[in-house]
């Protein structure tokens, strides 16, 4: 039976915190859900039938799947029932339900990336994660919306095989991308966590316009094995979740070496699930409080978040500083473009050729700046980019966590072209994209409009530990009960704005 109920209710779920919706076990955290079930108190064949009544009711509002294999999510679900009744479970995301973007391959699910153009990838391939995530009990439900290839400039154009993803706290506005069905998933509950791939911020951003936590690990400390390319250079898969503890849950089952992954990092990855209680008193943190001038305004609302990051962070023991960036968050972004641009066009050059009639507007426009960008200033964009990580790194040397915003504003309207874009390119998603750095967007509150907001964190190279324990300690801060957006909300929304579908 659906457990979505119509309300006038305008309040949601992370404000109320008594909702129906949170006690239905698809609004449950990884960490939570896995904790029941080990008590004996929920089965994985019940939640998934959860997650599956959550898609029937929301997703035909928020298009946050491309496709999905009820049966075989259910035979999953019931061996994972089977193995937690003899008490032999595999780990805790053993009967957990899962999606991923539509450009990681899944053996006997069909991988299109949210194209038209024929893909040639092999069927009977899992990506690496895929197998790590199901080697450990998670459930497969399906494959999730995404930009074309994962890829794009940033506008969002109405030309692809299937709508736009949309936000659960409004579906008027917008998701962020490209993994923009696994922020939309998470947001809503049609998944308990997912997988997206961050080339400039694209777990980040979803995740912070959808009210969760995106976490961009270390580049190669997730195999990208099985993963369609998009820019070799950047490209890092990573987890969004409802919570942090959620993030290091899935980080300790996908992280580790893959040598089928030219860039994968030969080192043992350091469980996270276990260092995230660690005390913030002699922690040293970079605050940098804006973006620079190229940004634009910055929100009050995200103003305000940051610094009560920053005291609640004092207020723990930590030395917080107010820091810069070696060079503007634009000039990150402006060094990105040639090398983003000219790997895409290399990679899909002769897709572009064959079947650029085929492509949405914006890869299209993507690729065909990639054609036309000059040896030169790929080279020289590599080079500025090597510098640019060492001065970055360098920072990390002085202090463990770097606070920043994510965005200059929460989530604009779908229907306003300019406003999306400007919430895309003007993200800070692109300078631990281009060096290489963890980082995780935070979600911090909840402005007047009724929409998440979010910060940004950021550490050292291999410095997940510390990342996600700050981040922990400042998500309990914010919100030590977290919340998936209400499922009634939602509809009652889409009602009222007759939202297109």
């Amino acid at each position: 039976m659906p457990e979505v109920r119509t309300s006038t209710n305008s309040k949601t779920a992370i404000e109320t915190g008594h909702d129906a919706a949170a006690l239905c076990p698809a609004s449950l955290s990884v960490a939570d859900a896995s904790r029941q079930i080990d008590a004996g108190l929920l089965s994985p064949v019940t939640l998934l039938e959860a997650v599956l009544a959550r898609i029937d009711n929301l997703d035909p509002i928020i298009h946050s799947y491309l496709r999905h294999d009820r049966a075989a999510a259910r035979q999953a679900a019931q061996a994972a029932a089977e193995r937690a009744g003899r008490k032999r479970r595999l780990g805790p995301l053993d009967g957990i339900p899962f999606a991923v973007k539509d450009n990681i391959y899944t053996r006997g699910l069909e991988t299109t990336a949210g194209s038209r153009v024929p893909q040639k990838h092999d069927p009977s391939i899992n990506a690496t994660l895929v197998s790590r995530l199901q080697a450990v009990g998670a459930v497969l439900v399906g494959k999730l919306n995404t930009w074309e290839y994962g890829t794009g400039t940033g506008a969002v154009y109405d030309d692809l095989p299937v709508p736009a993803a949309r936000n659960p706290w409004n579906p008027a506005h917008y998701t962020g991308g490209s993994s923009s069905g696994s922020g939309a998933s998470v947001a809503a509950g049609t998944a308990l966590f997912a997988i997206g791939t961050d080339t400039g911020g694209s777990v980040r951003l979803p995740a912070a316009a959808c009210g969760v936590v995106g976490f961009k690990p270390t580049f190669g400390r997730i195999s990208r094995h099985g993963i369609m390319p998009n820019c070799w250079s950047f490209d890092t898969p990573g987890p969004i979740t409802l919570t942090v503890e959620d993030s290091a849950l899935v980080y300790d089952a996908i992280a580790g070496y893959d040598s089928e992954d030219p860039v994968s990092l030969d080192a043992e990855a350091e469980p996270l699930a276990g260092a995230l209680n660690a005390r913030a008193s002699r922690l040293k943190v970079g605050f940098v409080r804006t973006l620079g001038a190229d940004h634009g305004a910055m929100d009050p609302t995200i103003l305000a978040a940051l610094d009560e990051a920053a005291e609640a962070l004092r207020a723990a023991g930590a030395d917080v500083r107010e820091i810069a960036l070696p060079i503007p968050a634009a000039d990150y972004r402006a060094i990105s473009v040639p090398i983003n641009r000219s790997e895409s066009f290399s990679i899909h050059e002769r897709d572009y050729l064959e079947h650029r009639d085929l492509m949405g507007r914006s890869l299209r426009e993507k690729l065909e700046v990639g054609m036309y960008m000059r040896a030169a200033d790929y080279l020289a964009a590599l080079r500025q980019r090597r510098a640019l990580v060492a001065a970055t790194d360098s920072v990390f040397g002085e202090v463990d966590v770097m606070l920043l915003p994510m965005t200059s504003r929460a989530a604009p309207r779908v229907d306003d072209q300019a406003a999306v874009t400007d919430f895309t390119t003007g993200s800070a998603g692109s300078p631990f994209s281009l060096t290489g750095h963890p980082a995780l967007s935070l979600p911090a509150t909840i402005n007047q409009e009724g929409l998440p907001v979010a910060i940004q964190l950021a550490s050292g190279f291999r410095k997940e530990a510390v990342l996600l324990a700050a981040a922990s300690m400042l998500q309990h801060h914010f919100n030590p009960s977290p919340r998936r957006a209400d499922p009634a909300h939602t509809i009652a929304l889409h009602l009222r704005q007759g939202t297109a579908q």
